[in-house]
């Protein structure tokens, strides 16, 4: 996830073009990020030094890590970090910038601090967006320590993570009294805890949703796109509901519904999260223990 929001981050920088984000993507499928990219990632290696071992590799057939090894740079436990870090999306795509030569070493550690400083993360909550934890990572976006709020937001990120796009990045949530769009599908669940789940978008972005969701071209109506991001809508709320009856807490869902020509969802807290994937944007919507309206 964490990849894909520094992408957005260096494309609205005016860094990278979409031409050049696309070419780093499609390096970043193919190949792990390389081990003196995740070292100075992590600060176990200098730049200089990285450089270093990568001199000394190209006239020495050993690996990397030994060679940092040999040098005192960094010790066996730590190599074995850096080798369980190398398939992190984090740094697949670092090391794929770098590749592609659009930047240095050096140029993605300012980078990433200048990032850091924007967006006025602490050092530990940087390690949880480079680990790509979607379920440390998603609390640091609703911008809440309410439980039930940020319990359903991470439901929906990760089911949206695992059943439709593994490459989505999300946005800070935001708090309204009423947001309108052209299609709408939601659910409402009453019980112990009484919450709408809704996902907002123009019919063609739930149309490619759909499409991911579903890994069918069928999609083609806002009635098709719509009938799958209410089944989502139900898995997701499912597993929330499954998880809060383990703690003795009791919900019934109601049959999830859709609009289709500009509705609205009204209401005294209404939370929404902006979502990128499958190329298009929605809106995550949550509303917890307050009455709300949906026509």
């Amino acid at each position: 996830m964490f990849d894909r929001i520094i992408g957005k981050y260096l494309l609205d920088k005016g860094r990278l073009t979409k031409d050049q984000l696309s070419a780093v993507y499609d390096v970043q499928e193919s190949k792990r990020a390389k081990l003196g990219v995740i070292a100075v990632s992590e600060k176990l290696m200098t730049v200089a030094q990285a450089e270093e071992i990568n001199a000394l590799q190209a006239t020495m057939d050993k690996r990397f890590g030994d060679l940092a090894i040999e040098r005192g740079y960094i010790t066996e436990i730590q190599l074995g970090y850096l080798l369980s870090l190398q398939l992190n999306e984090f740094m697949t795509f670092t090391s794929a910038l770098v590749e592609k030569g659009l930047m240095t070493l050096e140029e993605v550690d300012v980078m990433i601090k200048e990032y850091q400083q924007e967006k006025q993360f602490t050092d530990d909550q940087m390690t949880i967006l480079k680990n790509c934890d979607v379920d440390l990572i998603v609390p640091l976006f609703t911008g809440s320590d309410d439980e039930e709020y940020n319990a359903i937001f991470r439901y929906g990120i990760k089911n949206i993570y695992r059943l439709v796009d593994a490459h989505l990045y999300i946005g800070n949530v935001y708090t309204v009294r009423n947001i309108k769009e052209k299609c709408i599908a939601y659910q409402s669940f009453e019980g112990d805890i009484k919450a709408t789940v809704a996902l907002l978008g123009k019919d063609v972005d739930l149309q490619k949703m759909a499409k991911s969701y579903t890994k069918e071209e069928f999609i083609e109506t806002e009635e098709d796109a719509l009938d799958a991001m209410c089944e989502l809508i139900n898995c997701i709320n499912g597993l929330y509901a499954t998880d809060r009856s383990k703690k003795g807490k009791k919900i019934d869902l109601e049959p999830p519904y859709f609009i289709t020509k500009f509705g609205e969802i009204a209401g005294q807290e209404i939370r929404v999260m902006p979502i990128y994937c499958s190329g298009a944007e929605v809106l995550l919507v949550v509303s917890v223990g307050s009455d709300v309206t949906v026509k």
